[in-house]
């Protein structure tokens, strides 16, 4: 467009500008191309269809692959809003502060590259590094993500850039809303980091309609400049997650979970609901009933009490690692010691495991009072187990599991060998949403700010335990099965089945096996230790 206009002109593209933001950013806005300089910014027909949703939609939340334009986009936005509205108030917010302080800088480079009569309709009047102010009075700011960003202000507009990087936005979120209260608007655009974060909430409760955003979808195949080469060449060289993360918009892959995002989907293939839900509160969910040919495992996890988590449990099927019954809520510490004792004894005396941190051991007290017979010890320091009716007799034996800085990193290790290898059935859909959220936080495994991962770690000290502790046992338990048979009773001396030791002898006759196997009734406290 010519910068040599009439009166009449000037005035007829200034309303044309101001009508449609669209024809203002084709026409006149310029951008800094990475290899061919300054050029003429021309949008392409989903980001034409992305700047009317910003005009069409208060809140806006967009789900982008990498290298799309929407950063640029937005800031062309935003300098079409500051330059036809007076008095506007925009704040830019992003997971550090040099982007947003970036994405400023893109909105006043597009102001100062615009055509020397754009002056008369405003200029900048106040320019600082990561802000400045037009004689219009309209402004932007970038901000930090601190608890106090944007508060005693009225915002016209709200920019979150990379919300779903933005470590505990939520309570950010919870500050920032009643800044918008006068009809403020708010773009929130990222690409997936994950489940659980105040992004993939606000992203996912859009598209079904239960919150005030429109939802936005910008997939890398939107690109007219793309194609499947394009996108091999690109993703030739990286993970599964960061393809995911910067490419597919996909929230399950993109994450850092401690559980591979193809494993969490062969879980929710098996989650069913339970075939009964009872117990006092109805949070007693149970799969299968106790059946006396089987053995089960029962892992607790007692509440710190503070309302913040769950005390739980979970009943496994010992000999195939299948869900039977899980138990989360928030009964008080006698209760609770109650429910894990009935739990037990209807499956016939199960194990009974309970992390014996914080006030797991008030738990412990009442199950030993109340002469649980099968409760797991083991030795202090060591974490050995140590069987019940020995513990009296083993000075540094305590009852319950201990997770310390030591055990913590073993057993959820036990746990994703378990799922990756697929050896246990996990049932339950209140399990499935904390191993969604269960990821990888400064090298520390642990639940996403805001959610639980008590679940989790009960399931992991199941899973630790039946390998180590239950897997010993039966390797142990089976020795002794087959000492015992390889020995019959003579009036002289013992005899063996077992070939080049003394007393070999090969039983043939029935009579003999009759008396072996009477032995081995004799014998049988061997076995039961």
């Amino acid at each position: 467009m010519s910068q040599y206009l009439s009166k009449k002109e000037l005035v007829k593209e200034l309303v044309k500008c101001g009508k449609d933001p669209v024809y203002f950013i084709d026409n006149y806005c310029k951008i800094a191309h990475p290899t061919r300089g300054q050029i003429s910014f021309k949008t392409w027909d989903f980001q034409k269809e992305l700047l009317h949703k910003f005009n069409d939609y208060r809140n806006n939340v967009i789900l982008k692959s990498r290298q799309m334009g929407i950063s640029t986009i937005t800031a062309a936005y935003v300098s079409w809003m500051m330059l036809f509205h007076r008095d506007k108030n925009i704040l830019v917010i992003a997971t550090k502060f040099s982007t947003a302080a970036n994405l400023v800088k893109k909105v006043k480079a597009m102001i100062k590259l615009l055509p020397p009569w754009f002056d008369q309709l405003a200029a900048i009047d106040i320019d600082n590094r990561s802000s400045f102010v037009l004689n219009n009075g309209s402004e932007i700011k970038a901000s930090s993500t601190s608890s106090d960003a944007g508060r005693s202000e009225a915002l016209s507009l709200l920019v979150i850039d990379e919300a779903a990087h933005i470590d505990g936005f939520d309570d950010l979120w919870t500050a920032l809303q009643p800044t918008m209260a006068a009809g403020g608007r708010c773009i929130a655009l990222s690409s997936p980091n994950g489940v659980g974060n105040w992004f993939h909430k606000t992203y996912v409760s859009a598209d079904a309609g239960e919150n005030d955003f429109h939802p936005t979808i910008l997939h890398w195949t939107l690109h007219p400049e793309r194609d499947q080469n394009w996108f091999d060449e690109t993703t030739r060289n990286l993970s599964r997650r960061k393809v995911a993360q910067e490419y597919e918009c996909n929230f399950n892959a993109s994450g850092d979970t401690v559980i591979h995002p193809d494993n969490l989907n062969k879980i929710i293939k098996q989650v069913c609901e339970p075939k009964h839900q009872t117990g006092f509160d109805r949070n007693l969910w149970i799969w299968e009933e106790y059946q006396v040919d089987k053995k089960y495992l029962l892992v607790g996890d007692v509440s710190r009490g503070d309302g913040a988590d769950y005390s739980v449990f979970h009943i496994y099927d010992i000999g195939n690692m299948n869900q039977v019954a899980e138990y989360r809520g928030k009964p008080t510490t006698d209760l609770f010691a109650r429910i894990l004792f009935d739990a037990g004894k209807e499956y016939g005396n199960a194990m009974l495991v309970v992390e014996n941190n914080n006030i797991g051991f008030s738990v412990l007290e009442k199950l030993i009072d109340s002469a649980y017979p099968n409760l797991y010890y083991s030795i202090k320091g060591s974490h050995e187990y140590v069987e019940q009716y020995r513990a009296e007799q083993v000075s540094n034996s305590v009852p319950g599991f201990t997770t310390s800085s030591k055990t913590r990193p073993l057993i959820i290790a036990k746990l994703e060998e378990f799922i990756r290898n697929e050896l246990i059935t996990i049932n339950s859909s209140r399990t499935y949403q904390e191993l969604k959220t269960f990821v990888w936080r400064n090298g520390r495994a642990e639940a996403q700010r805001s959610y639980n991962d008590d679940l989790v770690m009960s399931l992991a000290i199941a899973t630790w335990i039946r390998d180590t502790v239950l897997e010993e046992s039966t390797k142990d338990l089976s020795y002794k099965r087959a000492f015992l048979n390889s020995m019959v009773i003579s009036s002289t001396k013992l005899n063996t089945t077992i070939p080049g030791m003394e007393g070999y002898k090969n039983i043939e006759n029935s009579d003999r096996m009759n008396q072996a196997k009477d032995m081995y009734r004799d014998y049988d406290w061997i076995i039961k230790g």
